[in-house]
């Protein structure tokens, strides 16, 4: 009989996008080490499945679940308030959740689409539980980004009232905006025992894209004939999770499990910087408290 993997036990994990694919994926795997996992989606019939799907494969009952759209502001400060009456620490912060979007669309505070989701919902949630995550030190912030991001042209912050770009080129500055976001926290809250890092999962065959009608479609179909399993693409997640050698590593980019070097332009300081305050800005006019994020 094999000896069960507890090296988690104790942890609180909460994994964003868990119903489907890599995210899914890394919950089975921490409530499989042993750890409390609370997995965020958006669709609450599909939350309960997998919780269920979960324990029937692990036994584990330290398992819960939040419907959260994280591209709604109002939406994510309800569902950080809620974590934060339930749970007293926070250990790990997976996230994951995004999407690409073909098509211009925006959510109900004015911004668009692929960035109200793919940047801010990581932004306003990493935010929120960020007091959470420092009491619970040693901590770890997963970001979960994309090699998209060495196509991105973001050479200064988006105007919403303008057409900025959507489809793969939208995509991939947002997925440039998560390394620049990752690298300034990890760097401005170096020393509060809270980890930060990075990573791309690889091409995964998984539902990633089938928002997009027909293109979704081939999309999907693309990714299952070149891409790796869900299994595959989330044991780089697993890793930055879990590993004990990493505890003290922050700031840093991995691809297949190891680091990796990012684009030119994910290392301008200056260009991370001007994104944080205007994503600050953002935020705080939509009446997000920042003060946990503020520089020491």
């Amino acid at each position: 009989m094999s000896v069960p993997d507890i090296s988690m036990r104790g942890r609180v994990c909460l994994v964003t996008g868990a119903t489907a694919g890599i995210g899914k994926v890394t919950a089975l795997e921490l409530a499989t080490k042993g750890a409390t996992v609370i997995i965020v989606g958006r669709n609450e019939e599909r939350c309960r499945s997998t919780i269920n799907e979960i324990n029937a494969m692990t036994g584990s009952d330290n398992l819960e679940y939040f419907v959260c759209d994280l591209s709604n502001f109002q939406q994510v400060r309800t569902l950080s308030t809620a974590v934060k009456k339930r749970h007293s620490k926070l250990h790990v912060l997976v996230n994951n959740a995004g999407a690409l979007f073909m098509r211009r669309q925006y959510n109900v505070d004015g911004i668009e689409m692929t960035w109200a989701l793919n940047h801010f919902g990581y932004f306003w949630l990493t935010g929120m539980l960020l007091d959470l995550l420092k009491a619970s030190a040693p901590s770890r912030v997963v970001i979960v980004s994309s090699d998209a991001h060495k196509r991105a042209m973001l050479d200064d912050m988006p105007n919403f009232k303008e057409n900025v770009p959507v489809g793969y080129f939208g995509y991939a500055n947002t997925k440039l905006a998560n390394l620049l976001f990752a690298y300034h926290l990890a760097y401005s809250i170096k020393s509060t025992g809270v980890t930060v890092n990075a990573l791309h999962p690889g091409v995964v065959a998984t539902e990633f894209g089938g928002n997009n009608g027909l293109i979704g479609k081939i999309i999907q179909a693309n990714a299952k004939i070149f891409g790796v399993s869900p299994e595959v693409g989330a044991r780089t997640i697993i890793k930055l999770a879990t590993a004990p050698e990493l505890y003290a590593t922050t700031g840093k980019y991995f691809v297949k499990e190891e680091e990796a070097k990012s684009s030119k332009s994910s290392l301008d300081t200056r260009l991370g910087t001007r994104l944080f305050q205007w994503s600050l800005d953002v935020s705080q006019r939509l009446g997000m408290d920042t003060r946990p994020m503020d520089i020491k």
